[in-house]
């Protein structure tokens, strides 16, 4: 079942509507994010919330009792599971296969995928001579726009799975020989994000110097356990949250043709 959201109770339905919709949705810095732009840039009439959903099956309620959106990001785990209830889908999702902005248009709801230009733009500048391959930690809709990426950058890559899989290795196959050939390690799962801080993905930790690069998609907190036993061995590091704020700003790019 959808509730209304606490904080847009007794309050006049805002003309131009714009949320977050996953599950979880404790961790999310869209809302202050947003609701802070709009007041920043005089924009009375807009309004960002959260609409957390317990299963995707919930989407097409939320659509009708909230007709004033316009504009709606998705996060994990329904970046996949999204793409049935749209009409268009740009080819850049198509390709990918996941969804992370939805732009509602007068002929239906479109899926685009702007974690891709948001992780290229945020990832390549740290990019050195030795980083010529990639592990990618992770298999969902996060993933899916990383290895779309790398494709185009022409980075090798191995996926990397906690269960086994027809395209994927899993963290028992990863030798110290792997990690001399794949500098490159970039986590796409949700291993190691708040509230669950002290978990991280199980490599071989010890074999990782300053030959590495570990990008984090997580944010929060700033630096994982993951991140942190990089920087402990030299590595060069960084997090998801410049990714985010790319991210943001093209679907504000999106949602803002109204």
């Amino acid at each position: 079942m959808i509730h209304e959201p606490s904080s847009m109770n007794n309050q006049p339905s805002p003309i131009n509507l714009f949320g977050l919709t996953g599950f979880p949705l404790g961790h999310s810095f869209s809302k202050e994010y947003f609701n802070n732009k709009f007041e920043t840039e005089g924009l009375e009439d807009c309004f960002f919330e959260l609409f957390p959903l317990k299963s995707i099956d919930e989407f097409p309620v939320l659509l009708k009792t909230q007709a004033s959106l316009k504009g709606m990001a998705v996060t994990i785990p329904y970046k996949e599971s999204i793409i049935p209830f749209l009409q268009i889908i740009s080819g850049e999702a198509k390709v990918i296969g996941a969804v992370n902005c939805i732009e509602f248009l007068p002929e239906g709801l479109k899926g685009h995928n702007t974690d891709v230009t948001g992780f290229e733009k945020s990832f390549t500048p740290l990019l050195q001579p030795q980083h010529t391959r990639a592990l990618i930690l992770g298999t969902g809709g996060a993933s899916k726009a990383v290895q779309y990426v790398l494709k185009k950058l022409t980075i090798p890559f191995l996926l990397v799975s906690r269960t086994p899989g027809v395209n994927a290795i899993t963290y028992n196959e990863i030798s110290e020989q792997l990690l001399k050939e794949y500098t490159i390690i970039i986590n796409a799962s949700p291993v190691g994000m708040s509230p669950h801080e002290d978990e991280a993905p199980q490599l071989l930790y010890e074999h990782i110097g300053p030959a590495h690069y570990l990008f984090d998609m997580i944010y929060k907190p700033a630096e994982t356990k993951f991140l942190q036993q990089g920087k402990n061995r030299g590595a060069v590091i960084k997090n998801g949250y410049e990714m985010l704020l790319l991210q943001a700003e093209e679907n504000w790019k999106i949602w803002n043709e109204l």
